[in-house]
């Protein structure tokens, strides 16, 4: 007789919400879902089962599909492997829900700047037209003087 396959007991919503807001962003590893402002909620939906919503930074981000997999792959690990993950489209991201951070990891008491540059032609990249990549570091390989660590904000 073959026994059960252990079962692993169901991390807390809190410790959850805490490990899918470190998944990194596929486009910008160097930040993490949670400080780029993409998860909206984390907790239990009607019927008990753990819901993740997030929140695409724009309609048809060819990054959704990779974030949503990571999310359920930390709900499976988290112990909450019939977890599901929503889009929600309302109210709608904005930079305003990225955290800043410094080049040492705390909070920045300033908010994210664009810079005053018109960006550069960015048509043959995967996120063109992203406003969190524009507005965490500008295009690949570019940043904008404001948004160097350690520039005065």
């Amino acid at each position: 007789m073959n026994d059960p396959a252990p079962t692993r007991i169901p991390l807390p919503v809190d410790e959850v919400r805490e490990r899918v807001e470190a998944v990194p962003d596929p486009e910008l590893p160097v930040i993490g879902l949670g400080d780029l402002g993409v998860v909206a909620s984390v907790a239990p939906g009607a019927d008990g089962v753990l819901e993740v919503e997030i929140t695409p930074t724009y309609l048809g981000c060819p990054a959704l599909p990779a974030i949503t997999s990571a999310v359920r792959e930390v709900l499976t690990a988290c112990g909450h492997p019939d977890g599901r993950v929503r889009q929600v489209l309302s109210p709608p991201w904005t930079t305003d829900r990225i955290t800043p951070r410094d080049g040492a990891g705390s909070p920045r008491t300033a908010s994210p700047r664009r810079c005053p540059r018109p960006p550069p032609d960015r048509s043959r990249s995967s996120w063109a037209g992203c406003p969190a990549r524009t507005a965490v570091r500008g295009p690949p390989g570019r940043t904008c003087p404001s948004d160097r660590p350690g520039a005065s904000r």
